[in-house]
């Protein structure tokens, strides 16, 4: 019985005392004392280093932004400056040519060309005589006629002078599209099937494919004609003919020569 009551008045002390139910707050003043005696452990150096890294690494990422913010300010300083000069360049040119406009407003016009001096009158001095006997009735007839007959020949003349030369021929250089029906037809055949359209007056030249689309090519092709005696649309109606691989054509440049 003695022994008994002993025990219960130890477990009694027990829950009365907290030292047991703290013991982690004990512990971990016990490793800080022993840290401030003997220095922090391995582990927590470790740490520290970790802790230094990151702010060194920190401050050199601040410094390579500050030196790029400060190059790119740089660089739009010297933009600013470029264009800062072409708008100075630009204003001189403008009123350069605003003051060359002025100018030739208040330049007078051009004088006008003095019409052509009208050809003196010959005048003819008529000498009325008194007697009768001196006006020749038969003789101003073959005047007229000798006049009229030398006007003639001039004439004649002239029109033999201009026969002789060679009429100007009007000409006229056309650029034919001749489109096939798809990219299976043979281009070379076509080429050779428009070449073959001849008359009179018609002269082909240079050629070319050009890309349409989805792998199709059509010929381009340069023609010199006589206005007189080949036109477009009987070139359009000769070439068309070729049905088996001509799918259209289309002028795509007429120029006078």
């Amino acid at each position: 019985m003695p022994k008994k009551s002993t025990n219960m008045s130890g477990l009694i002390c027990l829950t009365t005392e907290s030292i047991w139910f703290d013991k982690n707050r004990y512990d971990e003043a016990e490793k800080r004392f022993y840290e401030g005696v003997n220095g922090p452990t391995t582990q927590q150096q470790q740490q520290a280093k970790g802790r230094q890294q990151k702010r060194r690494h920190r401050n050199s990422s601040s410094h390579a932004g500050d030196h790029e913010l400060v190059s790119r300010m740089k660089s739009l300083e010297l933009e600013n400056q470029t264009l800062h000069k072409v708008v100075v360049e630009m204003r001189a040119a403008l009123q350069k040519l605003e003051s060359r406009v002025t100018v030739l407003e208040k330049s007078p016009a051009p004088a006008a060309i003095p019409a052509a001096k009208a050809a003196p009158v010959k005048q003819v001095k008529v000498e009325n005589g008194d007697d009768d006997d001196d006006i020749d009735l038969f003789g101003s007839d073959e005047e007229d006629e000798e006049a009229e007959r030398i006007k003639q020949e001039r004439l004649e003349a002239y029109a033999a002078k201009k026969a002789k030369k060679p009429a100007l021929i009007a000409k006229s250089s056309i650029l034919l599209d001749v489109k096939p029906w798809d990219d299976e037809t043979d281009m070379a055949k076509l080429e050779q099937c428009v070449r073959s359209v001849q008359m009179d007056g018609l002269l082909w030249g240079a050629s070319k494919l050009v890309p349409v689309g989805y792998g199709i090519k059509k010929l381009q092709i340069n023609c010199v004609v006589e206005d007189d005696k080949v036109g477009t649309d009987i070139l359009e109606e000769e070439i068309t003919k070729f049905e088996d691989y001509v799918q259209s054509v289309d002028v795509a440049a007429f120029n006078k020569i």
